[in-house]
């Protein structure tokens, strides 16, 4: 008799990484696109190799604890318990505050959400921040004081498909999402894609006009090209008196930056900001997008805040087939910052020191709302502040890898090594995983259901296709298992993503994000919801504002800002600028697309694109090493030399490890209102690297 493998399970699933989010079908270890409306049936090069990662030697599948200096495997029970013990030793000793959380814009909601409960009321601490304020943290202050609301795309991607112009500020999805650029094809054809970068990327090299200011001086170019629009008769008069307060106070600012004085801040010409100008006012349809490249700046959010300006003028937000949005970069970047791992924020998108939501709130928790802690800080206060005086002693790292990913990232490994406690939960060993006292292993995306939300504020199912490695748990699980040693009941912390999904949408209702219409019944049905869901039969709100606005008098808000120009400017000692970004093979710190042979082959190492004079002035040929410094610390990368860069920078990627690291250089300098650390330029100097 022969006997036939039972056939594998066909699961419908999405994509592990980025917040596009891409349609997927997984069959074991087996991934092949599908139909979806983000991706069209297309997948980039890490979603065709996501499945391989399913089955890499490099996972972790059993707990580590260090002993005498060594991480050696241990079972859940003893790690859990050491854990529990450590954290309850650490709080009595120093306060509910000595312990932190660190989360990750990669977690399910569900993640998201039990985490924020968990710090508050398992250990009923302040210090919980996630690494989305380092990414999508200034659009959401913009969108907040504009609109009254934050939610990435207000409408859905597709609507892009039938703009006539878009103008893309800080964005490169040729390499970053590639899936994207197909709802770019109708402007792209039409002559009317304008691309804001200081890099002459491949999405620059698809736009017909492609905008380079100088690093760290967008929100001069988002002023002149608002003062075009005025000054040539483009102002959408009727859209700002019916829809509109506050521009007469942004007029008083803008009035000064006539193109001419903008050519000579940024180096773009006066002709070209009329000339984009001219282009998004005569489309039947377009819109304004924002990216980190304009956002991750010590003034990101009065950045953002002048594109939302320019695009208010022009009467784009709130009406169909035009718009403004924010391209959210992680898995669920939009998610993750709605249901309470934001140091700031309660579930729904609440503020934490807003009485009522805190009485809301601590109802369904069932704890008094006083028990409930205030605000803690920022992520990257929270990172400086660790082992200090008067900072936490003890870190549980859930979802990312700050030794690669935060500014200033030598000073963070430091203040990582003061702690007395460090734990991570990941699935394999990252570089903050390898400083970590207790290390857990935990299921990735195949293996576990859960619900994101994608960049257009679509909530979606991804499904469980695989199990995971025998001695892998769930984040949920970890949670669970370290609330009840610590007291909690266990039915407070579900180790089910499904019943806290439930617990989740009773949290959000009445909030900005109500999510309480959506269960997984109608997401397994293939119901396309889009929050606000403020009820079992609503269909969801796939176009916001169309008719009013979040605020209370429904009309959005002009934001007058003023051009303040980088936290750091280059001189003598640091003669060039710096800026940092992602590669089209690798995804974030790199902890995962490095483990990947198909994407590692293809770019291996770190390297600086430098212009070949720039590159000739300091001694360097393509191909060297270069060292790379500035005040903060110093990096090592091979040389690229690429003829359409600036003069006066250079580019990194940040996914390497080690003393590759591209955040080694970076500015921690936080912008006032969303915390966001200047990543996106910092002063530095080039060398070659004789020991290489």
């Amino acid at each position: 008799m022969t006997l036939t493998a039972e056939p594998k399970l066909e699961v419908a699933t999405h994509c592990p990484y980025c917040a596009l989010q891409c349609g997927m079908t997984v069959t074991g270890h087996t991934v092949a696109p599908r139909e979806f409306p983000t991706n069209g049936g297309g997948l980039c090069q890490k979603g065709w190799t996501s499945g391989s990662l399913l089955g890499s030697p490099a996972r972790l599948t059993s707990p580590l604890i260090r002993v005498d200096g060594e991480l050696v495997p241990a079972s859940w029970d003893d790690a859990l318990d050491l854990i529990a013990r450590r954290l309850t030793e650490i709080q009595a000793e120093h306060g509910a505050d000595a312990a932190a959380i660190f989360g990750g814009g990669g977690l399910t909601n569900e993640k998201a959400y039990l985490l924020g409960k968990f710090a508050r009321v398992a250990l009923g601490t302040s210090q919980v921040d996630y690494n989305g304020r380092f990414c999508m943290s200034s659009a959401a202050a913009a969108g907040n004081k504009a609109f009254g609301l934050d939610r990435g795309m207000p409408f859905p991607l597709t609507d892009l498909a039938d703009a006539d112009a878009i103008l893309l500020v800080g964005s490169n999805p040729a390499e970053t999402m590639p899936p994207f650029m197909q709802h770019l094809r109708r402007a792209i054809d039409a002559g009317g894609l304008v691309v804001v970068d200081p890099r002459r990327t491949p999405t620059a090299e698809q736009g017909s006009l492609h905008l380079a200011p100088a690093p760290g001086t967008d929100m001069a170019l988002a002023l002149g090209i608002l003062h075009a629009v005025v000054a040539d008769g483009l102002f959408n008069w009727s859209y700002v008196d019916e829809r509109t307060r506050g521009f007469d106070a942004v007029w008083r600012i803008v009035s000064r930056w006539w193109p001419e004085r903008v050519e000579r801040v940024t180096g773009v010409s006066a002709a070209d900001q009329r000339r984009a100008a001219a282009l998004l006012a005569n489309a039947r349809n377009a819109y304004i997008l924002t990216a980190r490249g304009t956002e991750q700046h010590a003034s990101g959010s009065d950045t953002v805040s002048a594109w939302i300006n320019l695009a208010l003028a022009l009467g784009l937000p709130g009406r169909a087939g035009s718009g403004y949005g924010c391209l959210t970069g992680q898995g669920n970047g939009q998610g993750g910052r709605e249901h309470g791992q934001k140091a700031d924020q309660l579930p729904g998108y609440r503020k934490l020191d807003d009485p009522a939501a805190r009485e809301y709130v601590a109802g369904v928790w069932g704890v008094p709302a006083e028990s409930l802690p205030g605000p803690g800080r920022s992520a990257y206060e929270l990172l400086d502040a660790l082992g200090t005086e008067t900072g936490p002693k003890a870190l549980l790292v859930f979802g990312s890898n700050v030794v690669v990913s935060a500014p200033r990232a030598g000073h963070v490994a430091d203040r990582l090594s003061s702690l007395d406690l460090l734990v991570v939960a990941d699935l394999v060993l990252s570089e903050t995983a390898a400083m970590a006292d207790v290390v857990l292993p935990v299921t990735q995306w195949a293996e576990e259901d859960g619900t994101m939300t994608s960049l257009e504020g679509r909530v979606l199912l991804r499904r469980r296709a695989v199990d995971p490695p025998a001695g892998v748990r769930t984040d949920l699980f970890v949670l669970n298992g370290l609330a009840t040693r610590l007291g909690q009941p266990a039915h407070r912390f579900p180790a089910d993503a499904e019943t806290v999904f439930a617990e989740l949408r009773v949290a959000s209702r009445g909030g900005l994000a109500d999510y309480s219409g959506i269960s997984y019944d109608r997401l397994r049905a293939g119901e396309a919801l889009y929050w606000p869901v403020p009820g079992a039969e609503h269909p969801g709100t796939p176009r916001m504002f169309l008719d009013r606005f979040a605020h209370a008098d429904g009309r959005a808000r002009f934001v007058p800002v003023e051009h303040r120009g980088p936290a750091e400017a280059p001189d003598a000692e640091f003669p060039l600028q710096a800026t940092t970004g992602r590669v089209l093979q690798h995804y974030q710190s790199g902890a995962q697309t490095r483990l990947v042979d198909e994407l590692n082959d293809v770019v291996p190492e770190a390297y600086v694109e430098v212009h070949p004079d720039t590159a000739a002035r300091f001694g360097l040929a393509n191909g060297d090493w270069a060292r790379v410094t500035s005040r903060r610390g110093e990096t090592t990368a091979r040389v690229r030399c690429i003829s359409s860069m600036r003069a006066d920078l250079v580019f990194l990627p940040f996914h390497f490890g080690g003393k590759q690291r591209a955040n080694l250089l970076t500015n921690p300098a936080l912008d006032p209102s969303s915390r966001m650390p200047e990543f996106k330029v910092c002063a530095v100097n080039l060398a070659k690297d004789d020991a290489r």
